[in-house]
């Protein structure tokens, strides 16, 4: 099956899902997955079911890791990580920053990957050597070249109110050096941002290879840069994931490492 093929699969899979949840759209249940915010709707499984139909209908000996349902499947070189809405929390707020994700790993590397934003219809797609488009337009990042001129983006884990490594002190850093940075909280559309040069870089932790597979392929196929924080290889599995334009890839890493935890006393106390 070549990487066109697959790139229509996932295509077609993450448009059943961003459909699902244009349906559901504002008329969700909502409850906690155990963790205080980690939300899921019925829109959530209702989308991932939909997505799984069309892999298992193409791919049916694929191994599958979804966000709702866990691994699938015996051990294969191919593995579909899948978040059918990712940025549940913007979801069950109605604050439309959310996405249908797709990406396939093959031999553990990000080789396909498709978001689908269904408030704004947009459509990014990409696989390695096929490049990265927007509504089947090429995209690619930014030139920004200084941190100062630039728009950055990150989001905080669900266990931020838990481990000192949260990420809130590198967010205060990266503002003070740079025009800006948002938080979206949905890190597939994040990377897709940064992939179409409207988001400079990104940073993040405590992530799962089902956020970060198809915007991966996204950033490195429209000519960015993705790296483990220190710029060594990215290693999905680590949960941590450093992307850019590539000019700003050495002056993030180096800053992510000059910055220290904020002490536990400056945090408020959950009751």
């Amino acid at each position: 099956m070549t990487l066109q093929h697959l790139l229509d699969i996932a295509t077609e899979a993450a448009l059943a899902g961003g459909a699902v949840l244009q349906a559901y759209a504002g008329k969700v249940n909502i409850r906690e997955k155990g963790r205080m915010g980690d939300l899921v709707t019925e829109a959530d499984r209702a989308a991932e079911a939909a997505i799984l139909d069309v892999v298992q209908r193409h791919c049916p000996t694929h191994q599958i890791l979804a966000e709702e349902s866990g691994a699938q499947g015996t051990a294969s070189d191919y593995l579909w990580a899948i978040d059918p809405l990712d940025g549940t929390t913007n979801y069950a707020h109605q604050y439309p920053f959310y996405a249908s994700s797709v990406g396939l790993l093959i031999q553990g590397k990000p080789s396909v990957g498709v978001i689908f934003d269904p408030t704004r219809q947009e459509l990014f797609r990409a696989a390695t050597g096929l490049g990265a488009t927007l509504n089947r337009q090429p995209i690619r990042v930014s030139s920004i070249a200084s941190l100062n001129q630039s728009l950055l983006v990150t989001g905080f884990a669900y266990d931020r109110h838990e481990t000192p490594d949260n990420n809130y002190a590198e967010f205060c850093h990266f503002s003070h050096l740079s025009q800006g940075v948002r938080r979206g909280g949905a890190a597939a559309l994040d990377l897709a941002y940064v992939a179409c040069g409207r988001l400079d870089g990104f940073w993040e932790r405590g992530l799962s290879a089902w956020d970060m597979a198809a915007g991966a392929v996204l950033v490195a196929e429209a000519g960015g840069q993705v790296t483990a924080y220190d710029q060594s290889e990215f290693v999905i599995e680590s949960g941590r994931i450093l992307a850019s334009n590539g000019a700003l890839h050495q002056a993030m890493s180096q800053e992510l490492f000059q910055v220290k935890p904020l002490p536990s006393a400056c945090l408020p106390k959950l009751a």
